[in-house]
């Protein structure tokens, strides 16, 4: 709404229901939530995996797959950059310390807008064209992360230990995922309102 834009929550309903209100709007945004069920990777539930959501798993991956058919302007935050990683064929950490050997705090105990670490964003990226930035800090409220790559996204961020914290989509008009939680940020750090302020713009073209 900051960005000038009217949002819409699609609750849980019938796949047929909650596409055809998508179908009415101009973008998607993915918000945060919840683990991602490891089944749609592959992979058995590990001790270390969380609360699991089945109804929303099946629900979000049926709206970016539909989002992403119609040429649909994306933003996934946290849970949903992971949706979006996913729902193209890629998979996750089940637990990124466990899993790996970062000793980086990807779950911080400071307050939600304050930035604990860095990332680092690549050049030549649609990321990058939104920041101008190549040094940007962000905060983080996660143990899952992205570890193989969905077709056809490309990694455009990562973090001090290798942790991919952006992803997008090349050749489509406005596909963008970050590990991060933007909107917690976005009243104080002018920085992470460009990222909206970018989704709106993209929604408003299609629109």
């Amino acid at each position: 709404e900051m960005a000038g834009a009217a949002s819409l929550g699609i609750p849980h309903q019938s796949i047929e229901a909650a596409l055809e209100v998508l179908e009415r709007c101009d973008g998607l945004l993915l918000a945060g939530g919840a683990d991602v069920d490891p089944v749609y990777y592959g992979e058995e539930v590990s001790v270390a995996n969380g609360t699991i959501h089945p109804e929303r798993d099946v629900l979000e991956f049926e709206l970016t797959r539909f989002a992403l058919s119609r040429g649909m302007p994306i933003l996934a935050t946290c849970r949903g950059h992971q949706v979006l990683n996913v729902a193209l064929g890629g998979s996750l950490y089940q637990d990124v310390a466990s899993e790996t050997k970062s000793t980086l705090q990807h779950n911080q105990k400071a307050p939600p807008w304050y930035a604990t670490h860095r990332v680092r964003v690549e050049k030549g990226t649609r990321l990058y064209d939104v920041f101008q930035e190549v040094d940007v800090r962000v905060n983080t409220f996660h143990h899952q992360g992205v570890k193989m790559l969905g077709n056809g996204l490309v990694a455009t961020a990562h973090a001090s230990d290798g942790l991919i914290e952006a992803i997008e989509l090349p050749g489509h008009p406005f596909v963008v995922g970050v590990q991060w939680h933007p909107e917690r940020m976005a009243e104080r750090d002018p920085l992470q309102r460009r990222l909206f302020e970018a989704f709106v713009r993209a929604a408003r073209r299609r629109g």
